[in-house]
């Protein structure tokens, strides 16, 4: 009984509600001749038995089991969290690509060339990562030369960039820019209120 008080107090001090894992029910069993007596006992959440295993003696076969398939499913959860993760970043890098196709498109029906469209690009990186040119991020992140900075950069501000593309894009058509200076001033812009708005989150 030491080691399920142990654990139901590490559950209370996880602010877990300790009888939603731990419930005290009485059941019947035989004692022999055919005859029944009422014993307590108790049923536990998945939760609760790694508790006991975590606080239980690993000399006891049970608890020795018990760890090392809590470690076993344990370490499967973050492979998969890590995959997934993997995955999320994946299909955010594939949705930035297609933005920037956009932008570049739309920058070249107005006249601008891949120099024009590479200033663009590079002043609203600037503006997105505060002041740091896309140079100055490939250098703090170690991205090799013939490799982008977007293929390093995190999930978030991947999708912060697409969102910043995106909202000029919008703009470009809406309001009929045609000028690189125009163009660029709105891109800077939108970087800027998307980088805004990730320090405040």
């Amino acid at each position: 009984m030491l080691v399920i008080d142990k654990a139901k107090t590490a559950c209370s001090n996880a602010k877990q509600e300790v009888l939603d894992h731990f419930a005290e029910v009485s059941k019947m069993v035989d004692v022999g001749s055919g005859a029944k007596r009422e014993i307590d006992d108790i049923i536990l959440t998945r939760y609760a038995c790694y508790l006991i295993a975590q606080n239980g003696d690993p000399k006891k076969d049970e608890i020795a089991f018990a760890m090392n398939y809590f470690a076993v499913q344990t370490r499967k959860q973050e492979l998969l969290e890590q995959r997934l993760k993997e995955w999320e970043r994946l299909q955010a890098r594939e949705i930035l690509t297609i933005s920037e196709k956009e932008l570049s498109g739309l920058i070249f029906q107005r006249g601008i060339d891949n120099a024009g469209f590479g200033r663009i690009r590079s002043k609203g990186d600037q503006a997105l990562f505060g002041g740091k040119t896309t140079l100055d991020m490939k250098t703090k992140l170690g991205v090799p030369d013939n490799r982008t900075l977007a293929d390093f950069l995190p999930t978030i501000t991947i999708k912060a960039k697409d969102f910043a593309n995106e909202l000029t894009n919008v703009n470009i058509r809406k309001s009929d820019f045609t000028t690189e200076t125009d163009i660029t001033k709105e891109h800077v812009k939108n970087n800027s209120d998307v980088r805004g708005l990730l320090l405040k989150s």
